[in-house]
């Protein structure tokens, strides 16, 4: 089955949805009662969105046993990164091509917050393993 771009938009208008994609995305593979315990919400909800976002190709899961581990499917993240970067009016896909020093020097002061986020993102992860 093919997804369509709205179908992505709109599973990803809920915002539990969101926040189980970042905790896939951050804490690695969940079953859905770990996941239900961190969000403080049902295993049975947290079932249904789990659901969801797997009909639209943005988690997978493979039966262990009794235990079912839900991972993200960085393909289909990154998928929906295309999506939305064709669709972004901030103006960083045709930066370049702006003549509006304004709006070059607005996006320049967001890429360089983006930057030091990462940066501060990267020293917590090497400290960590230290």
């Amino acid at each position: 089955m093919q997804t369509e771009s709205y179908d992505i938009f709109k599973v990803l208008s809920v915002n539990t949805r969101v926040k189980i994609i970042n905790l896939l995305k951050t804490k690695g593979s969940l079953g859905a009662k770990n996941i239900a315990e961190i969000l403080n919400i049902t295993v049975a909800a947290v079932s249904q969105h789990l659901k969801i976002l797997k009909q639209v190709g943005l988690v997978t899961s493979e039966r262990k046993g009794y235990h079912i581990p839900y991972i993200l499917n960085k393909d289909a993240l990154e998928n929906c990164k295309i999506l939305v970067s064709d669709v972004c009016s901030c103006g960083c896909k045709k930066s370049v091509e702006y003549n509006d020093l304004d709006v070059l020097k607005k996006y320049e002061k967001e890429l360089k917050c983006e930057l030091k986020n990462i940066r501060k993102k990267i020293n917590e992860i090497e400290s960590s393993k230290d």
